[in-house]
């Protein structure tokens, strides 16, 4: 037999294929001893958590519709910023149908001005429990973002709701010192900021909540279509200038009810544009009342109709019910009713005021006047501090067709004398039906010869042209 001699490169090569052959061997039985023991790694929502960030917890978590702000990153703590995660929900419920947005009860969200923008896909519900507050140092806020906090724009069948508060953080606002303070080291703001607003909105509720220490009107609605306010509260100092409740301008299809108001300004302002209002079963005051303007400022045409107060309490408060224009406008104030109304401690309960100047005092005399008519005030008692009635209505467009029925009225304790207790009506016509108290109220209002009211063509028809019919 012949020995077959192999060279030493052959032998080397052959050993390395042994060797690994071994090494594969080993390591698939190594892996298949392991695997039972490696679970399964999930990924839930991944898609939604940004790169770089902390992954917030996951939503929706029990219904794909309902968005919580802290699952977009809000915080709750009442210092960092939440602003996006608001913004980040909205968005998100806006593009569902019957989306929500979640502020949970609990937790106190610092917010900048925002504005959540419609339209969105169906309704869409904001549920508010917890506390959402505005920036507090005046000179935090955005040059640009002065208008309002929280607003709303383009956005239709919203409701807001819920057991939660909406704080302006307002103090600084009104407190005159600190903008003396801040004149030296930044800057004066030219306006300060409504808390919340609806803009260019339709079929909107907001019920149940709360607005407290608005910067400016606490609610305001601006060229919007059925609105419905109902058990709200709104809260402000007496001395909190100009924080109206709720402010409506060229906003038509109006209910406000069940709701306490109490600012430093009108509990509800209703200005030009607004028609179709139906405001009852509110306690107003401290404020100014339950005010119809002021209209006609600067010249400007003003036009406001179909207006329904009833079921009023009002108490510590400037003025009742009243109606006041500037000099100089252009329009028509008609068809108005107040009536069922219990008022306590109030300056002035029935006022119309066409002579209207703000706190200047110093307009000048102008012929032009928004035309007021159609005006019936009944069951209108209680107390009042000044006058029970005061109608002063233009020299050259006097009020027309104007009703005082069932009016009682009697002075508040320490006011005496007999002049602040008499009714003081100008250039006013209508008629009167008892009960009337003071006596005075009884031949307030003028008549004509004839027993009918003043002659319409008194009015130029420029007004009728002005406003809607």
């Amino acid at each position: 037999m012949k020995t077959i001699k192999c060279s030493p490169l052959l032998a080397m090569l052959l050993g390395f294929i042994i060797v690994a052959v071994a090494i594969s061997t080993i390591s698939v039985e190594g892996r298949n001893h392991h695997v039972k023991n490696i679970k399964p790694k999930h990924h839930r929502h991944s898609k939604n958590i940004p790169t770089g960030s902390p992954a917030p917890a996951p939503y929706p978590s029990t219904d794909e519709a309902i968005f919580d702000i802290r699952s977009f990153g809000a915080k709750g703590d009442g210092v960092s910023d939440d602003s996006e995660a608001l913004v980040g929900a909205w968005k998100a419920a806006c593009k569902v149908a019957g989306g929500k947005v979640e502020i949970p009860a609990g937790k106190e969200f610092m917010v900048k001005p925002v504005t959540l923008q419609g339209p969105c896909k169906e309704e869409t519900l904001v549920q508010i429990e917890g506390t959402l507050v505005a920036l507090e140092k005046v000179g935090s806020w955005p040059k640009s973002s002065l208008f309002q906090w929280l607003n709303f724009k383009l956005v239709s069948h919203v409701t807001i709701q819920g057991s939660g508060t909406l704080d302006g953080r307002g103090s600084n606002w009104w407190n005159l010192d600190t903008y003396q303070t801040q004149k030296k080291n930044k800057y004066i703001p030219p306006m300060k900021p409504t808390a919340l607003r609806f803009y260019r909105s339709d079929n909107v509720t907001v019920r149940d909540i709360s607005i407290v220490n608005s910067p400016l009107c606490h609610l305001k609605f601006d060229n919007s279509d059925g609105v419905k306010v109902n058990n709200i509260t709104i809260s402000s100092p007496a001395n909190s200038p100009n924080t109206d409740g709720i402010h409506l301008q060229n906003t038509r299809n109006v209910e406000i009810q069940h709701s306490n108001i109490a600012c430093g300004d009108d509990c509800v302002s209703i200005q030009t544009g607004s028609s179709n209002v139906h405001i009852h079963h509110i306690n107003c005051g401290p404020g100014h009342g339950i005010s119809i303007g002021g209209l006609g400022k600067d010249k400007s045409v003003a036009c406001v109709s179909d207006i329904v107060v009833e079921d009023i309490y009002i108490q510590n408060t400037l003025a009742g019910v009243r109606i006041k224009t500037w000099q100089g406008g252009l329009g028509v104030v008609k068809n108005l009713t107040f009536s069922n109304i219990q008022v306590t401690d109030v300056q002035i309960p029935i006022e119309i005021n066409q002579y209207y100047c703000g706190k200047s005092n110093k307009c000048k005399n102008q012929t032009r006047a928004v035309s007021i008519s159609g005006i019936k005030y009944s069951n209108i008692v209680g107390s009042f501090t000044v006058h029970p009635v005061r109608i002063e209505c233009s020299n050259n467009v006097p009020c027309m067709d104007v009703e005082l029925m069932d009016i009682r009225l009697k002075p508040s304790r320490g006011l005496q004398t007999h002049q602040q207790q008499q009714a003081l009506c100008w250039n006013s016509y209508g008629k009167t039906q008892e009960p009337l108290v003071p006596s005075s109220i009884g031949y307030c209002l003028k008549k004509s010869k004839t027993g009918g009211y003043y002659p319409k063509s008194f009015i130029t028809s420029s007004h009728d042209k002005t406003c809607p019919s």
